[in-house]
C-alpha cells in the first residue's frame, strides 16, 4: 500500500487504473478498504484513488484538535502529493463531509462531487437534538475496544437482510480502527454546518443514496437535491447506509454514467 507525507501526516491509500482521476473518501471509523469493490469495479475507465483519511487505517494519527477543515486541506495536500490537480472527488457518511469541505476550500480540485449516504456536517443535516445525542454518544463509545464499537456500529450500517460475510467485513474494517479517532470525528461533524455551502456548488453533483438508510435517511438527500443546483438523486433499492459494499454493481454503474456525461 502506497503512502505519502504531508505536513508530518503519513498518509496511505490504494490506487488502480488509467484514466481520469476518481477519489473515494470512507466513512468514520472506516479505511480505503471500504471502496475495495469500487476500485476493482471502476479501474477499466478511471484511475481510482482511495485514501486513508489521518487518523484511519495506515494513515498516521492527527494531533488534536482537528477539524473539518484540517481534513479537508490534508485531502488537498496528499492530491497534489500524488499529482493529481482535479478528480471526481466523491465520499461516503463523513467522506462526503470532507469532499463539501474540500470543495469549499479549494474548489479547482474537484472536477465533480458524488455524495453517498452523507452529511453537510451533522450540524447541518439533523435536528440539534439528534446531532448532540449523537455526537455525545460517540465521545462515550470512543472509549470502548474497537471490536465493541465494530459489534455496535454495523447493524445500523447495513439491511438486516445483507449477507453474513457482507456483515462481517464490515466489523472488520472497524475493529482495526483507533476509537480515539472516533471523538475526534464526531466533535467534528457537530461543529460542521455546511448548509450555506450548497446553493454555492457550481461543478456536476451526484447524489447516492441507500433507500433504508437509517443514519442518513432520504430526507437529508432531499434537502441536497434541494439546495444544490442541477443536483441529481439516485436512490439505490436494497441498500442502507453503506450503499456502495450493499449494491457495488448499481453504485459503480450510476457513477460510471454520471462521470462519462462530464468527463
Amino acid at each position: 500500500m502506497p503512502d505519502v507525507e504531508i505536513d508530518g501526516l503519513r498518509i496511505a491509500y490504494e490506487s488502480a487504473g488509467d484514466g481520469p482521476p476518481l477519489v473515494f473518501l470512507h466513512g468514520v471509523l472506516g479505511d480505503s478498504r471500504e471502496w475495495r469493490r469500487q476500485i476493482s469495479g471502476l479501474a477499466d475507465e478511471f484511475t481510482v484513488i482511495a485514501w486513508d483519511a489521518p487518523g484511519c487505517g495506515r494513515s498516521s494519527d492527527p494531533a488534536p484538535p482537528f477539524e473539518t477543515a484540517d481534513w479537508a486541506a490534508a485531502l488537498a495536500a496528499f492530491l497534489g502529493a500524488i499529482g493529481v490537480d482535479q478528480a471526481h472527488v466523491g465520499g461516503l457518511s463523513w467522506g462526503g463531509t470532507v469532499a463539501l469541505e474540500l470543495y469549499r476550500l479549494h474548489p479547482g480540485r474537484v472536477r465533480s462531487l458524488i455524495l453517498a449516504d452523507t452529511y453537510a456536517g451533522w450540524k447541518g443535516s439533523l435536528p440539534p437534538e439528534v446531532c448532540a445525542a449523537r455526537v455525545e454518544s460517540c465521545l462515550r463509545e470512543a472509549e470502548l475496544p474497537a471490536s465493541e464499537l465494530a459489534a455496535r456500529w454495523t447493524p445500523s450500517l447495513l439491511l438486516e437482510s445483507s449477507p453474513p460475510e457482507l456483515a462481517d467485513e464490515v466489523a472488520a474494517v472497524m475493529a482495526d480502527s483507533r476509537p480515539a479517532m472516533l471523538g475526534l470525528m464526531a466533535q467534528a461533524m457537530g461543529d460542521t454546518d455546511q448548509r450555506d455551502l450548497l446553493p454555492r456548488i457550481d461543478v456536476p453533483t451526484l447524489l447516492l443514496w441507500g433507500e433504508a438508510d437509517e443514519r442518513s435517511p432520504l430526507s437529508v438527500a432531499e434537502d441536497f437535491r434541494d439546495a444544490i443546483p442541477g443536483a441529481k438523486l439516485v436512490v439505490i433499492p436494497d441498500a442502507g447506509h453503506m450503499s456502495n459494499m450493499e449494491q457495488p454493481e448499481r453504485f459503480n454503474a450510476a457513477v460510471r454514467r454520471f462521470c462519462r456525461e462530464i468527463t
